[in-house]
């Protein structure tokens, strides 16, 4: 049977301490740092945990699917929904139900979705994404085209006492940084769980998992429907951080998005699916900014850059950021047959 190590590749020494590097680096970041650039780290990490829950299903399950926005606005929209008018909401039952709900909608999708393969599966999955947004786009009292406004950042208060303030935008930062980690560890160990070896198997050879026994509608619609609630646990956090949910959240190029974020980073490696999507966000702000020359707007074009930035990383590092990483630090890909060897040096990446 499939496992992991087939989705992942052994991190060399160097790149391991380069990531521990990057994340002391993140942990000091708002002491030495403006404002701007904390609430811009802050989204770069909300958007990492976006591409990890997109990871589990297209890294490791095999699942492309180009409607994982939906359940990430829904929990933005839930956020919006469950504040009232003149005072915040609590943080400790507001995102239970969010990310609850943006699960509930990936269940929901999911069994019907999970029934189709290949192109089918992504062509439905928009579908149905395309089906949620035009229901929030087009209903003025779910804020139509225009969105909705949450003026307040969800209160912590327990029983009077409050433990952070996550109106100031340093807590906020390091409440999801230790989100991040949270997803990132999580997602680590249910790799290495019977769950994550079966997903792991269904995306090498479906069938032959079926043959051995084992129910794989059941496990593909639990991977959907958790990649959809971590999806939403991001939605919520883009909510708290922005203060604003349209149903562009929702849309085709969101997803899109984020699919580019976990192939630049490397799929089927949580670790990559964090690397890609700051690669993505940072590459963004750069080509956003880039200067006009004569009467072109070379800014204007940022689609552009990124694009060619992609196709030509994709052709010379298939394997994504880290992929390229290990490769100059001459590591080399699990092999397919490999089934107990070298656990302990796979933990430690």
């Amino acid at each position: 049977m499939s496992t992991p190590k087939q989705n992942m590749e052994i991190l060399p020494r160097g790149v391991q301490m380069t990531l521990g590097l990057g994340l002391i680096a993140l942990c000091a970041f708002p002491f030495t740092s403006t404002d701007y650039y904390t609430e811009m780290i802050t989204r770069m990490m909300i958007m990492a945990i976006f591409a990890m829950s997109l990871d589990l299903l297209q890294g490791v399950t095999g699942l492309v699917s180009l409607g994982h926005a939906a359940y990430f606005g829904l929990a933005g929209y839930a956020l919006a929904f469950l504040t009232p008018a003149g005072e915040p909401v609590s943080l400790w039952w507001s995102l239970p139900v969010a990310v609850l709900g943006s699960g509930l909608a990936a269940l929901v999708i999911g069994f019907f979705v999970v029934r189709t393969h290949g192109i089918y599966f992504i062509m439905v999955t928009m579908a149905f994404a395309q089906m949620v947004f035009f229901l929030f786009f087009d209903n003025k009292v779910l804020g139509g085209s225009d969105g909705l406004y949450i003026n307040f950042k969800p209160d912590t208060a327990v029983f009077g006492w409050v433990p952070f303030d996550l109106d100031s935008k340093r807590t906020l930062y390091y409440f999801t940084l230790g989100a991040m980690l949270l997803v990132y560890a999580f997602l680590r160990r249910l790799l290495w769980s019977p769950f994550g070896r079966a997903l792991a198997g269904i995306r090498v050879n479906e069938h032959r998992m079926r043959a051995m026994g084992f129910a794989t509608f059941g496990y593909k619609l639990a991977a959907f429907t958790l990649a959809g609630a971590l999806a939403g646990l991001a939605g919520y956090l883009w909510g708290i951080q922005t203060g604003y949910i349209n149903p562009e959240l929702m849309g085709f190029q969101m997803s899109a998005h984020t699919i580019m974020m976990v192939v630049l980073g490397g799929m089927g490696n949580f670790a990559g699916a964090i690397v890609g999507a700051f690669t993505f966000e940072y590459l963004l702000h750069v080509f956003k900014d880039l200067p006009q020359v004569g009467s072109v707007n070379l800014g204007k074009h940022w689609q552009l850059w990124m694009g060619l930035f992609i196709v030509l990383l994709i052709t010379f590092a298939p394997r994504g950021v880290l992929g390229l990483a290990s490769r100059l630090g001459k590591s080399r890909p699990s092999s397919a047959n490999d089934t107990n060897t070298h656990t302990d040096k796979e933990d430690a990446s």
